[in-house]
């Protein structure tokens, strides 16, 4: 037995396969489009990634360059201040001897006026 529907059942098959067939074409579409944006925006990631990673780079370069500088003139003032020190000594050395000189010519002074 035959049940009678309210719908053709080939006027309706036709659409419904276009429809769904316009559907898939244009989600592949979509998804196409969307893909290839997709694409751009990682490779236009890595292109500043990889700027920003060189920038890094020489930036730790530079550091390093300016650390090295900085031992080498640490090490310059601490040649100095080794410098300094001897000569601070033999100042010492020098102005106690021309204090003990002029304590032992202090007499001198009573003949000469003027020293």
């Amino acid at each position: 037995m035959r049940e009678h529907r309210w719908y053709d059942r080939r006027r309706v098959i036709l659409p419904a396969f276009l429809f769904a067939l316009i559907l898939v074409v244009g989600a592949t579409a979509y998804a196409a489009v969307q893909g290839v944006s997709l694409w751009r925006d990682a490779k236009r990631t890595g292109k500043r990634l990889s700027d920003e990673l060189s920038s890094f780079e020489e930036r730790a370069a530079r550091t390093e360059r300016l650390l090295a500088e900085f031992d080498r003139s640490g090490q310059a003032l601490r040649e100095a201040q080794e410098r300094l020190r001897i000569s601070l000594a033999r100042l010492h050395v020098l102005t106690e001897a021309l204090e003990r000189s002029r304590q032992r010519t202090r007499w001198i002074r009573a003949f000469v006026p003027y020293v």
